[in-house]
């Protein structure tokens, strides 16, 4: 289907949109948007959420002045499978992303469209992983999917010599030390340059970190971290190959990550105090996925497991118009493809009906309210073997999967459980309980057609069709779990 005929779809609610924007395109009641996307950064490795270790200051203080969507889930827990989610508000079996380097159709209706043609300037800084045309090659607008500022390679976690393309310049550059903190630089001048603009501003910046290689994280913060101090998470496992020591290496590494790009998160928070426009500027922070960590004994690296781990992400929100620096805490389950919508309700701009994902603005609008809902979470291809794929749904307290091929079941009562040591599956006293989730399993499938869900062979066709370009090359041999994208 063209983008055209998904326009003609989205219809006479884009149209209002779109007529609404040329009239008032400077609205006072269309707030400016500030994205902040992370790699890797699982929902339990920050201050607030209770971490003994990690230093985030910074997120601690977001949490304490917004909203903290305690149980927020990544649809899919590798990169660009999430990333297109959060983009579309589709879920992957839609856009047929279903791994890592695949690109996101043109005809995509994205963030950045939706919120350039209702008036927004946009732009873009950092990791974008989903063009599939190599992963150095430049990006031109016409792949942009509605982003105009662009500073972004498509995919690098080389942070001390970290490269990217300026806009329309075809040569590539390097961003000049650790790339986060110049990126963040950069990120700086084009809010104070845009600041008073007759548009608001749709600002997307997607760190690289902390995803691994975590020995890359700045010396003076890894300092804060010996690894011999860190108190690891109980369901650690150690490995022949991932012993302690290399486990608590990795973790040192990973919370200097962290802490940088708290750091840079605080720069950009500062920023907007300084221009006094924080009152008209709607934060998020988030992740695409989490991060094993020896976890069920996992490697460090590992993430697409049917564990909290993996599928859980941090999700601050500030808004003072709504959130009146008040710290409040929502445990109903935030999914990938509701963010867009969310964001589109919550900045008056009108939902096209090719977005999957469900508005939850009156979470954010009515404070205390609460929705029994449950996330719908998936791996769909495994990576060269390495992973069974899964269907799994995640309540505000239950988590609940199921395993093509194997056929292995979890079931885990977060409440009571929170390291998932003790699965419930299979146990008798929770056979009542694995009914009704797997009922509920049941019923996020039938919404997006994919029950019964299918195992992956159902799927291998799609993946070289769905990029319209070679896969060759893109993909890194030698890396079947796709551990460094």
């Amino acid at each position: 289907m063209s983008k055209e005929n998904r326009i003609k779809r989205a219809g006479f609610a884009l149209a209002i949109c779109l007529l609404g924007a040329l009239s008032a395109v400077a609205s006072e009641s269309q707030p400016n948007v500030i994205f902040i996307l992370t790699d890797q950064w699982r929902a339990q490795a920050l201050g607030y959420a209770g971490d003994p270790n990690v230093q985030t200051p910074r997120l601690d203080k977001l949490a304490e002045e917004g909203i903290n969507f305690d149980t927020t889930i990544s649809v899919c827990a590798i990169c660009t499978p999430y990333r297109a989610a959060l983009l579309t508000g589709r879920f992957p079996l839609s856009t047929g992303m279903y791994d890592n380097d695949l690109y996101l159709p043109s005809e995509e209706l994205t963030m950045g469209e939706l919120f350039k043609e209702a008036g927004y300037n946009t732009a873009y800084i950092g990791k974008w992983h989903l063009d599939a045309h190599g992963r150095n090659t430049y990006i031109p607008p016409e792949r942009r999917q509605g982003f105009d500022y662009w500073k972004v390679l498509d995919i690098t976690h080389n942070y001390p010599r970290s490269h990217y393309y300026d806009n329309n310049d075809p040569k590539l550059k390097m961003w000049d030390g650790y790339d986060a903190y110049a990126q963040t630089k950069d990120a700086q001048a084009y809010i104070r340059k845009h600041a008073n603009d007759e548009k608001p501003f749709l600002f997307f910046f997607s760190f690289g970190g902390p995803h691994f290689p975590h020995k890359t994280a700045p010396k003076e913060l890894k300092a804060l971290y010996p690894p011999e101090s860190l108190k690891l998470r109980p369901n650690v496992e150690f490995t022949e190959k991932y012993p302690e020591s290399k486990i608590r290496e990795e973790l040192q590494g990973y919370y200097g990550h962290c802490t940088a790009i708290d750091q840079c998160v605080g720069d950009l928070l500062d920023t907007l105090d300084e221009l006094g426009i924080a009152d008209n500027t709607i934060v998020v922070f988030t992740s695409d996925h989490g991060e094993m960590m020896g976890s069920h004994g996992k490697r460090p690296s590992a993430k697409l497991h049917p564990y909290d781990e993996a599928n859980r992400v941090p999700f601050l929100f500030r808004y003072p118009p709504l959130t009146d620096g008040k710290a409040r805490k929502v445990k109903t389950p935030l999914n990938t493809p509701d963010i867009l919508p969310t964001l589109l309700a919550l900045t008056d701009i009108e939902i096209p009906d090719t977005i999957e994902g469900e508005d939850l603005s009156i979470l954010f609008k009515e404070p205390g309210k609460e929705i029994d809902r449950a996330a719908l979470t998936m791996q769909i291809v495994p990576q060269n073997n390495f992973f069974n794929p899964y269907r799994g749904v995640r309540t505000a307290r239950y988590w609940y999967a199921e395993q093509a091929g194997n056929g292995e079941k979890f079931l885990f009562d977060c409440e009571k459980d929170p390291y998932q040591m003790n699965n419930l599956a299979g146990k008798p006293e929770a056979e009542k309980l694995q009914a009704k989730m797997a009922e509920r399993l049941k019923a996020e499938l039938i919404k997006v057609g994919d029950y019964p869900f299918k195992g992956a062979d159902h799927y291998k066709g799609h993946l070289d069709r769905q990029t319209g370009v070679p896969l060759n090359g893109t993909k890194r041999k030698g890396s079947p779990t796709n551990e460094n994208e």
